[in-house]
């Protein structure tokens, strides 16, 4: 559903489809891979915004990047972990044993030693039958050295893949870490990149936002710097979407939304 809804707002064009020009030289342009650290096409390139050293933070982060997500034009994550030093990504559907050292190591210790508190986080809206608590409250809870050694865990994907990727990793991530959610109320219809210069896609519900920028939200909250560290991010992640923004064409809506919207019209 999610997926028809995007498709029927906006056909995002590739600056890598050569069938968008008919110049030899422009589509050159387009296919050429910047060299200088961002690795995109040279005419979106993020380098000037990137930060030329990767930002410091007592916080490690974790992200589980569905592989669905690597060959999506619009990821986030392989910019973020360019901006981070402290970002690592996990790529598959769940986590488990063997796929992280560090979160290797925080299952065992919280196994050795169950009433330790958890000084790992996980980022997903909380629900009736798993609820989570507002990052805010989770740090107040904490002494400084729990928080300042803390492992922020994090889902990239859409959200039917993300539901299912910590569902799966439940078993897993259950034993050392906490839900935790982001301070943002929810509603029933989401925004569109002209609601909000951060969204890339259209997203379920409002409150909804980018992987890089629940992650960045999040380090607002748990480093000593954090304001500075979210608008860092914040302003790399705008940059993108107003680059994306460049190429945004309406399209028609696809013939299967069509047929449903004429059955809804033939109930009225």
């Amino acid at each position: 559903m999610e997926d028809d809804l995007i498709g029927a707002l906006f056909d995002f064009w590739d600056p890598l489809n050569t069938t968008n020009s008919a110049a030899g030289e422009e589509v050159d342009s387009r296919r050429t891979i910047c060299a200088s650290g961002c690795e995109r096409p040279v005419n979106v390139c993020l380098c000037g915004t990137i930060p030329a050293e990767p930002i410091s933070t007592s916080t490690q982060v974790v992200i589980l990047h569905h592989p669905h997500e690597q060959r999506h034009k619009l990821a986030t994550v392989p910019v973020l972990c360019k901006c981070l030093r402290n970002c690592q990504t996990v790529i598959g559907r769940r986590l488990r044993l063997g796929d992280s050292p560090l979160l290797d190591s925080l299952y065992n210790t919280a196994v050795e030693n169950p009433n330790q508190p958890f000084r790992a986080i996980y980022l997903f809206p909380g629900i009736k039958s798993s609820p989570a608590i507002e990052i805010t409250e989770w740090k107040s809870s904490l002494d400084h050295s729990q928080i300042s050694n803390s492992v922020l865990i994090a889902f990239d994907g859409t959200w039917k893949h993300a539901k299912e990727m910590v569902h799966a990793s439940l078993p897993f991530l259950s034993k050392f870490a906490t839900q935790v959610c982001l301070d943002y109320d929810t509603g029933l219809e989401g925004e569109t990149i002209f609601d909000s210069d951060l969204i890339l896609r259209k997203e379920p519900f409002s409150g909804c936002m980018s992987t890089m920028e629940a992650v960045a939200r999040a380090l607002r909250v748990l480093e000593p710097s954090g304001l500075e560290i979210e608008q860092r991010l914040v302003e790399v992640l705008r940059t993108m979407v107003k680059f994306q923004a460049c190429y945004l064409k309406p399209m028609k809506p696809r013939p299967k939304l069509l047929k449903r919207g004429k059955g809804d019209a033939g109930k009225n």
